[in-house]
């Protein structure tokens, strides 16, 4: 059996936090989490009820916002039982027998402020992990409907309730299929632990504050990646490393030696060569080692995944040609799925077999690759085209959602980076420049004029703080026929 080294790299700047997992040293998964872009939802506040609507049967709670939350009575009232319907017109559906003005109420924001309006509210408290979800207010412990392997259902629901012995508060996550019992008894312990420490701050709260907010990436991604099988976790940031630490010992304890700060003046993502994998993740191209490649294609309704054999030219027959590079396309396409955070329907169009057996061998590569993958993904045999449908849960925006935007020169039908992203990229490249000329006086960015206007708006912060920590002038010159992501940079 092949052992496969697990590390996860987490690169922290001012601008954003990102965590790349690496298996044998090749990027498996890329997350990343920019402030401007965090909202509030999951956080949990004590909040104060400052105007209640009988007639809408709603209220609004000041949670330490600009603008008041929105709470409706179907998220006060209690849970209803499983197919049952909420009657908002009982007598004992009327908000005002559960709120009066000046009340100081545990909420959780389900929806983030948009516009004029505030966030919307609920007391139907949750707070998830890996594979659980803890909800104080459920009497029983539920297994979520998308979970529809019968046999599945039973054995999670009884490992929870009769061998780790919980009767409520609980519901299992569709993710949880397969899981072991040792990964659902740690996460109970880490949800025990976490609801806690809630309940702890919301004591003696007499003005509206947040008392839990929804864990940030690098806590996310330790929780939900770091298992036994992990080697270790290299952190660029000591701050970071330092509270990583800290929530490995209130919640986790037993990774703490797994923990490492990297120091060394190359920067981790490059040393490790995350960088040039991410440049190539979000190609529409990707090139397997045989000279065959794929082509990867995102619309609204689906993603498709062409399987094209270039150049490659191997063994005595056409056939044996075929299976080698459906082959290799099989392991590279279980990867580009978990690498883009590519869900929803998707096609696969392997290039055509006759033989049923090597079909068969194919499939079995498929299937044994997407085995890593920690979302859930559902396969139908390959048709007689080639064709294989899948379905893969979709957890975040794709990797091309999040680091480009359609292109205005081509009327949407391509992309480009977005002007944060070739900004931070311009900022990190700046920052190898400067230990690579550490005698030079200052720099020079030419750049396109509307990145310049946008970093004096958007990033002036940053670029002070770049200034102040390398002790030498950064200028930004605007260029005339510089496109968005094409700039230079000079020594002063």
């Amino acid at each position: 059996m092949k052992v496969v080294k697990t590390e996860l790299l987490i690169n922290v700047t001012p601008q954003e936090t990102r965590v790349a997992l690496l298996e044998n040293g090749v990027l498996q998964e890329i997350h990343l989490e920019r402030p401007d872009t965090k909202g509030i939802v999951g956080n949990i506040y004590m909040g104060k009820v400052v105007r209640i609507l009988p007639g809408m049967q709603a209220a609004f709670i000041d949670i330490g916002m600009e603008r008041t939350g929105f709470l409706h009575a179907s998220d006060i009232l209690p849970m209803p039982d499983p197919g049952e319907v909420i009657d908002l017109n009982a007598p004992e559906a009327d908000i005002c027998q559960w709120l009066h003005d000046g009340q100081m109420v545990m909420v959780q924001a389900i929806k983030d402020p948009l516009g004029s309006k505030g966030a919307r509210l609920t007391r139907h408290l949750s707070i998830a992990s890996r594979y659980l979800v803890h909800m104080p207010d459920l009497d029983h412990v539920a297994v979520s409907l998308r979970l529809e392997d019968e046999q599945e259902r039973q054995r999670l629901h009884t490992l929870v309730t009769d061998e780790l012995n919980q009767q409520a508060h609980y519901i299992i996550r569709t993710v949880a299929h397969g899981a072991p019992k040792q990964a659902l008894q740690q996460d109970l312990a880490f949800l025990q632990k976490l609801w806690d420490k809630v309940q702890e701050r919301s004591k003696g709260v007499k003005q509206p504050t947040c008392i839990y907010q929804d864990l940030a990436l690098v806590e996310r991604a330790f929780r939900d990646m770091v298992n036994v099988d992990i080697e270790a976790v290299h952190i660029d940031c000591e701050y970071t490393y330092q509270s990583l630490q800290q929530f490995i010992q209130d919640f986790l304890s037993g990774h703490e030696h797994k923990v490492k700060h990297y120091q060394a003046d190359q920067p981790l993502f490059e040393l490790y060569g995350v960088e040039e994998a991410l440049a190539q993740a979000i190609e529409r191209r990707v090139p397997l080692k045989s000279g065959g490649y794929l082509v990867i294609d995102q619309t609204e309704a689906m993603t498709t995944i062409d399987v094209n054999s270039g150049s490659f030219v191997s063994g005595s027959n056409l056939a044996e040609t075929v299976l080698k590079t459906n082959l290799e396309a099989a392991q590279a396409i279980a990867r580009q799925l978990r690498l883009r955070h590519l869900g929803g329907i998707i096609i696969l169009d392997f290039i055509d077999m006759a033989s049923e057996e090597h079909r068969r061998l194919v499939m079995s590569e498929l299937d044994n690759h997407l085995a890593n993958d920690h979302a859930f993904t559902n396969v139908l045999p390959m048709s007689a085209l080639g064709l294989v449908e899948m379905t893969r849960k979709r957890t975040h925006d794709s990797l091309v959602k999040q680091l480009c935007e359609p292109c205005i020169h081509c009327d949407g039908k391509g992309h480009v980076k977005t002007k944060m992203t070739v900004a931070y990229e311009i900022l990190r490249d700046l920052q190898r420049e400067v230990n690579t000329y550490p005698q030079a006086q200052g720099f020079v960015l030419l750049m396109n004029p509307d990145l310049v206007e946008w970093m004096m708006e958007e990033a002036s912060s940053a670029l002070s703080e770049l200034e102040e920590q390398i002790k030498r002038p950064i200028q930004l010159k605007a260029t005339i026929g510089y496109e968005r992501e094409q700039y230079d940079i000079m020594l002063l």
